[in-house]
Order: structure tokens, then C-alpha cells, then sequence
């Protein structure tokens, strides 16, 4: 599907603007109009994260003349191995300004500016509407809802990409001219089943493979060439070294952009996803411990059965003295139960705490009434107890 550029093309390029991007301008399909149009351009990444990084990179050096970068976080020693537009130095800063240093070390001629704030259904429309296109490097599906229905709302199209450890997704939503993410998504997956970056992995340079085309295909909008991932959803799977695609209609019934809409503003999308499902709440209620508890038990020799419900390669790196490995599937699948200890107070734990409530909910309804688990998990232990082992 051929598409009308989506900025007009500045005035002119400096001498200086010439010499820089020469060779996108002796590119017939760009030329010097295809580049005066990403001069004019104001593109928004939302996060500068795994996706963001080589996003933000590769856009200012292309010259999209102006980029903002929507980011509330701190550059951690874990981003480092795939967030590549940060650098050692840059630990304990702001992302948003360490993403900006490295854009204007890029390329001094583009405008950088900075939402230094988390994306939320108050402020999405007013940071929307000062850009042509929407570049979405989120990492959770409340946020990427949220940038779905405000994208849907303000008529602009956005560039959607998604990494999880060798897989990768992209495409382009703009209901304008086709479907959007809830046309491909119409729900999100049940609280637990998908596991984020954080706690299934992502390969590094993943993040690479799958920004670059996001930013691919913003030039392609901006610059009114080629045949856009407008209806088509690109599926990458890195081991095999295989891309595919997947056409994906406009749903007549979506409920933002369909014919009858039923979302006409923005939602709770912390809500509408659910970190943890309702079970999960209701068990973890009155019956969650803090690490400094755990702690007090072990030293009490209270009789307890510390389970960690984490994968295997995770329990390598750093666990709990004195507990043992169950993966949380085993709980689902039914296996696990039959091997618990009735004569002990079981105590579960995960990375953060989520996975070790959803477990919980089947100790519950399994009959261990008294069964708790680690609100913090294993990240806490290490934060309050054993501060130097490492995490993760």
C-alpha cells in the first residue's frame, strides 16, 4: 500500500546538511525532497530502551529534524547489554538524558525534546499531538494500548515493535488506512502468561534487528515511499534466521477504531491488562511477607519450605539460601502439588513477587491455607539481606 508523505518538506538544506546526508540524497526514491520532508519531521519514541536506543540512533542520523523521547527511568547496569544508546558512565542517569547526549553526539543538527515522565492516559494526548509520528518502544501491554487508542484518537500513525528473547514483531498501525493494535490484539494475554524482558530475556541484539526496521519504516511514512508495514505484521525469529508475514485486516468490530466504536477515550489501561489476575490478588492478601521476615523464620529455624517458582537459568544466578526449585508451570500444570510437604508452612518465591502470587492462588485453592509468599521476591532479598550478591 503506497501512502502520501506524511510531512511537508522544509524550505531548504544548509550546505552543511548537504554534505551530511549525501548519500540518502543520491538515493532516486529520496533525493533532496525525501530529505527536506525528514528535516520537517517530529517524531516521537516512547522510551529509550532496548527498541528505543537503536531508534533514536538511526533516526538522528538520518536527520529527522526533530525527536522526542518520552522516558521516566534510570539507566541500570542490566540495559547496558541491549540498550545501546547508553554507556557505562551513564549508570544512575536519566535515560532520557543520557539518550539525548548520545542523539546530539550523533547528529548536532537535530532538535531533542524531552518528556521526562511516565506515559499515562493524562498526558498521552497533549505529548501526542506535537509530533506527526509515533515511534512505540514500550515493553508492557498497558502501554501499548495506551499508545493504540491515543494514536487511534488523534488520526496518527505509529510504528509498533516488539522483542522477547529470539522473536521479534513489527508493524505499522494507523486506522486511518488500516487496522490498529487492537485489530491484531483485540485483548490482552491473562495476567502471568506472557512473560515481560525482564523476566523471560531478551538476545541484545534483537533490539537492533527489530529498531531498525521500525525506523525503516518511519522514513518510508515520513518520506511517502515504498510499501509500508500498513495491514502486515513482520515476524522475525532470530534463531532460525527466518522473517515472515502475517496480513492483518481491519476488524469491522474493533472496539476503538471499528465501525461502532465502544472505546472513545482513554481507559485504566493498568486496569484493562491486569499485572496480576484477581485470584492472585486475593490470595497474596494477608498472606505476603516481607524479606526481613523471611528472614527472622530462617534464623528461628521456623518449619517452613522456601519454593522458588522461577526458571531454572534464573535460580543459576542468584536464589534464597536454603530454597528449592519448582518452576512456576509445574503448579499449573498440576504436577508439583503432589510433592509439597504437609507438615510445613510453604513459602514461595520469584523474581519480583508476581509469578510467586499467581502460584500461590493454586496453593490456596489446593487447600494450603496457610501458605505465603515474598512480596519483593528474590530482588528484595538480595536489596535487604544480601546486598552483595548480584540481580538481575
Amino acid at each position: 500500500m503506497s501512502l502520501p508523505p506524511l510531512v511537508e518538506p522544509a524550505a531548504e538544506l544548509t550546505v552543511d546538511e548537504v554534505r551530511r546526508y549525501s548519500r540518502h540524497l543520491i538515493i532516486p526514491d529520496v533525493g533532496m525532497d525525501g530529505q527536506k520532508r525528514l528535516k520537517n519531521a517530529k517524531v516521537l519514541c516512547v522510551g529509550a530502551g532496548g527498541l528505543g536506543s537503536p531508534a533514536l540512533m538511526y533516526m538522528a542520523a538520518a536527520g529527522v529534524g526533530t525527536l522526542g523521547i518520552v522516558e521516566f527511568d534510570e539507566v541500570d547496569e542490566s540495559n547496558l547489554q541491549r540498550q545501546v544508546i547508553h554507556s557505562q558512565a551513564d549508570i544512575g542517569k536519566s535515560k532520557a538524558q543520557s539518550a539525548k547526549e548520545t542523539v546530539q553526539g550523533i547528529n548536532p543538527l537535530v532538535n531533542v525534546v524531552l518528556h521526562e515522565e511516565r506515559l499515562e492516559a493524562d498526558n498521552v494526548m497533549d505529548i501526542f499531538a506535537q509530533y506527526d509520528l509515533i515511534v512505540d518502544g514500550t515493553d508492557n501491554f498497558a502501554t501499548r494500548y495506551l499508545v493504540n487508542d491515543a494514536a487511534v484518537l488523534l488520526n496518527k500513525p505509529y510504528v509498533w515493535g516488539s522483542i522477547y528473547r529470539f522473536d521479534g514483531q513489527a508493524s505499522v498501525f494507523w486506522s486511518e488506512h488500516g487496522p490498529c493494535y487492537r485489530c491484531l490484539y483485540p485483548e490482552p494475554p491473562p495476567p502471568g502468561m506472557v512473560p515481560s524482558c525482564a523476566e523471560g530475556g531478551v538476545l541484545g541484539v534483537l533490539c537492533a534487528s527489530i529498531g531498525s526496521i521500525q525506523v525503516n519504516e518511519a522514513i518510508k511514512l515520513l518520506a511517502g515511499i515504498g510499501d509500508p508495514l500498513v495491514g502486515r505484521l513482520m515476524i522475525y525469529d532470530a534463531l532460525e534466521m527466518q522473517y515472515r508475514q502475517v496480513k492483518v485486516r481491519k476488524d469491522p468490530d474493533c472496539a476503538v477504531c471499528g465501525e461502532n466504536p465502544t472505546v472513545t477515550e482513554l481507559i485504566d489501561y493498568e486496569a484493562f491488562c491486569g499485572v496480576v489476575s484477581e485470584e492472585a490478588q486475593e490470595a497474596a492478601a494477608g498472606s505476603t511477607i516481607t524479606p526481613k521476615q523471611l528472614k527472622e523464620w530462617i534464623d528461628g529455624d521456623e518449619k517452613i519450605e522456601i519454593i522458588d517458582v522461577r526458571e531454572p537459568n534464573e535460580y543459576e544466578i542468584v536464589a534464597i539460601p536454603g530454597s528449592r526449585l519448582v518452576p512456576k508451570n509445574e503448579f499449573l500444570m498440576g504436577n508439583a502439588l503432589q510433592d509439597l510437604p504437609q507438615d510445613r508452612r510453604i513459602v514461595l518465591n520469584c523474581k519480583t513477587g508476581v509469578r510467586s502470587a499467581e502460584v500461590l492462588a493454586v496453593l490456596k485453592s489446593a487447600g494450603f491455607a496457610d501458605a505465603v509468599h515474598v512480596g519483593g521476591g528474590v530482588i528484595g532479598w538480595v536489596n535487604q539481606i544480601e546486598p552483595e550478591k548480584p540481580v538481575y
